[in-house]
């Protein structure tokens, strides 16, 4: 797999030694991983980086856990990420309030290291279907990671990587507007150089086979803005 296909998780704690066992941890099990110590390095990494899962400490400083969570489910841009609660706060009035926010889950402290992971994993399962090996379908498209293919109408296409990726994309998040900065960090990942207009072009091959063999356009130009799948 490369790098860049890799999920990204955010491990927001105050905490440099938590951190770094997350870190670890999370990097073993074929994780990416960023870091952030309070919640104003956390929205910026989250508008830096576009993380796929959040573990996000509710206790932190100059910007709590809650906060922040408010904030993300707030951004259209960054309310796609799973944001995973963790707290020693065990009440029950607490994990509402956590889930009310806009948590998509919520552990409490101390947990497993184990369930932790299931627990990513899981919400990845949600934000990044095609990742977990899911098969996607939107109207009359149907792309199938694991086993590489793309069918359109029950016909097979044939796309080149950076298409099929670029589809996948597309339809985990359907409907979602996509700018070419956005394609590019997904697409071919951040430690890549390559010029925003160099999207436009895979763009342009990839409806071109999907309409190959007759069909609508499925992707939709957003003027300024960038694409979308339907």
């Amino acid at each position: 797999m490369r790098k860049s296909d890799m999920p990204l998780v955010l491990v927001v704690d105050d905490e440099p030694a938590q951190r770094a066992l997350l870190s670890y941890n999370l990097e073993a099990s074929g994780f990416r991983v960023a870091t952030a110590g309070d919640g104003e390095e956390a929205m910026l990494v989250i508008a830096e980086e576009a993380p796929d899962v959040i573990l996000l400490d509710w206790m932190l400083p100059r910007l709590s856990g809650i906060e922040v969570c408010r904030q993300i489910k707030a951004r259209p841009e960054a309310r796609d990420a799973a944001v995973i609660m963790v707290s020693a706060r065990s009440e029950e009035g607490d994990r509402i309030r956590g889930l009310e926010t806009g948590a998509d889950d919520y552990i409490t402290k101390p947990y497993s290291i184990n369930e932790l992971l299931a627990r990513v994993r899981a919400n990845l399962r949600r934000v990044r279907p095609a990742q977990s090996g899911q098969v996607l379908e939107v109207n009359d498209l149907r792309l199938d990671p694991e086993a590489h293919r793309v069918y359109r109408q029950g016909q097979e296409l044939h796309l080149g990587p950076t298409e099929f990726r670029l589809l996948a994309a597309l339809m985990e998040k359907a409907g979602r507007v996509w700018s070419r900065e956005a394609l590019l960090d997904r697409v071919w990942g951040r430690d890549i150089y390559v010029d925003s207009r160099t999207v436009d072009v895979h763009i342009g091959r990839l409806r071109k086979a999907l309409c190959a063999r007759g069909g609508d356009d499925p992707i939709r130009t957003v003027r300024g803005a960038g694409y979308a799948m339907g």
